[in-house]
């Protein structure tokens, strides 16, 4: 996939992965993705996140990410898994079509054990995996690594055809989030 870019990164640019305890394939079902998209949404509107770069894979997310000089980004994803994690929790605990219900409950229930921030569940691993963006060639790089993953997962052909990634928005389609294309 090929990009024009168009040089606008200015403020400092964050790598951000986050995953499901155990690597779990949570994001198959489109309900629980769009609290994802959703919540992104709001942190953006709300909280001062600026989205650069993303894409959602069944069992974590790659963000390039700033935001504005009040915020802090770690305060942002702090908020950002504690929603999601409670209305993700919260879905699973009354969709009765979800076939893996029980099995959901139980493993989150397990992951939260012995957690003292987590008294019920624990849907996100631990802290995450933050990496500050200093040169624009690492940012294309990273860039590219989040756009192509669906790819190398074999969920799509193309990474501009994969709906829950900014890489349409870099093809010159609107994607389903608001970014800031560099």
């Amino acid at each position: 996939m090929k990009y024009q870019y168009q040089n606008r990164l200015t403020e400092t640019v964050y790598y951000i992965t986050t995953t499901v305890v155990d690597w779990i394939d949570i994001f198959t079902r489109p309900q629980y993705k769009y609290v994802i998209i959703d919540s992104l949404q709001y942190c953006q509107q709300q909280k001062g996140l600026i989205l650069y770069g993303w894409v959602l894979m069944t069992n974590h997310i790659h963000l390039l990410v700033g935001c504005d000089e009040k915020t802090q980004i770690t305060d942002i994803m702090r908020d950002f898994k504690r929603f999601t994690s409670r209305r993700i929790l919260e879905i699973i605990e009354n969709e009765r079509q979800e076939s893996r219900r029980l099995w959901l409950i139980a493993h989150f229930k397990d992951a939260a054990r012995g957690n003292k921030k987590n008294q019920n569940y624990k849907l996100w691993q631990t802290g995450m995996d933050i990496q500050e963006i200093f040169l624009p060639d690492y940012f294309y790089e990273k860039l590219t690594y989040i756009h192509l993953n669906p790819v190398r997962a074999e969920i799509t052909e193309k990474a501009e055809e994969y709906l829950y990634s900014s890489a349409r928005d870099y093809a010159g389609d609107k994607g389903l989030l608001d970014v800031m294309i560099v």
